[in-house]
C-alpha cells in the first residue's frame, strides 16, 4: 500500500532466498545495447526483483522465479526498450497492462528523466506496484489502477497523451494494438516486446493497425525477444478502444 515501509515487501510465510547481484553477463548485454547503469541502479533493480519474488508467494505475478533467469527475462528484456525510448526522446511513457511492473518499472529505474505511468487493472497488482515504487524511491513512476479500455478513452489525462507506449506479454497484437495505440500522441511510438511469433502477429493484425491509424516501422530482434515498433502518424478514431472486454472478445479484423 502507499507509503508502506520497505520491510513489508518481504513479508511472506516462507523464507525467500535473496536475489544475487546483477550477473556480469547481464551487465555486458546491457552495455552492448548502449545501456550503462548509474550508481544505485543495480541495487534498485535487485530490490525490485526481490519484491517481485516475495510478492509472488502471495499472489501470481510471474512464472519466472529463478534469480538468474529473472535478471535476464525481466530486467535485461525490459531494458531492450531503452535505446528506442532514448531515440524517440520520449519523456511521457505509459506501460499498459504492466502486471508486476514489466517493462515499465525497470525502465523508470534506469531512465530517471522519463515520467512513467504504470497502468494496471488488477487491484492487488496495483497495490504491489505502489508499495514497491514507494519503498525503492522511484519518484518518476506513478501507478494508475484502471482498465486500458477506460483510460484509453480519458481525453483529459491519458488519451493521445504519451510520447511512447510500452507493453509486454499482454495479448496478441490485433488486441494489444487497440489497447495501446490510443495512448500515443500523434507522431508517438508504441513499443511492444514480443516472442518468436512477432512476424506472424504483425501479419494477423494488418487490418487492425490500419483501422487504428498505426503502422509497423520495425521488427527488432533482441537476445530475449522481438520488439515490434509502431508509429502513430495520425489520431486514432474515437471509437477505439471499445468497451471493456471487447478488444479481447472480438479482436479487430
Amino acid at each position: 500500500m502507499p507509503g508502506a515501509p520497505r520491510h513489508h515487501l518481504h513479508s511472506t510465510s516462507a523464507p525467500v532466498i535473496p536475489v544475487p547481484p546483477i550477473p556480469d553477463a547481464v551487465t555486458q548485454a546491457l552495455s552492448a545495447m548502449g545501456v550503462e547503469l548509474d550508481s544505485g541502479d543495480a541495487d534498485r533493480l535487485r530490490g525490485y526483483l526481490e519484491a517481485l519474488r516475495a510478492a509472488n508467494e502471495r499472489f501470481n505475478l510471474t512464472a519466472i522465479t529463478d534469480p538468474a533467469e529473472m535478471w535476464v527475462r525481466h530486467v535485461q528484456d525490459s531494458l531492450t526498450l531503452v535505446p528506442f525510448l532514448a531515440s524517440a526522446e520520449a519523456k511521457r511513457v505509459i506501460d499498459v497492462g504492466t502486471g508486476g511492473g514489466l517493462p515499465g518499472l525497470p525502465l523508470a529505474i534506469v531512465m530517471p528523466d522519463i515520467r512513467m505511468t504504470l497502468l494496471e487493472a488488477t487491484g492487488k497488482k496495483a497495490a504491489f506496484l505502489q508499495e514497491t515504487i514507494d519503498a525503492l524511491g522511484v519518484t518518476n513512476a506513478r501507478v494508475v489502477h484502471e482498465r486500458a479500455e477506460v483510460a484509453g478513452q480519458d481525453h483529459h489525462q491519458h488519451r493521445a497523451h504519451y510520447d511512447a507506449v510500452v507493453a509486454r506479454a499482454v495479448a496478441r497484437l490485433n488486441t494489444l494494438a487497440e489497447l495501446t495505440v490510443p495512448f500515443a500522441r500523434e507522431g508517438g511510438a508504441v513499443l511492444l516486446i514480443k516472442g518468436s511469433q512477432a512476424a506472424e502477429e504483425v501479419a494477423e493484425a494488418k487490418q487492425a493497425l490500419y483501422m487504428l491509424h498505426a503502422q509497423v516501422v520495425d521488427l527488432h530482434k533482441t537476445d530475449t525477444g522481438t520488439i515490434i515498433v509502431l508509429e502513430k502518424p495520425r489520431a486514432t478514431p474515437r471509437s477505439y478502444p471499445r468497451a471493456p472486454g471487447e478488444p479481447k472478445r472480438k479482436p479487430l479484423k
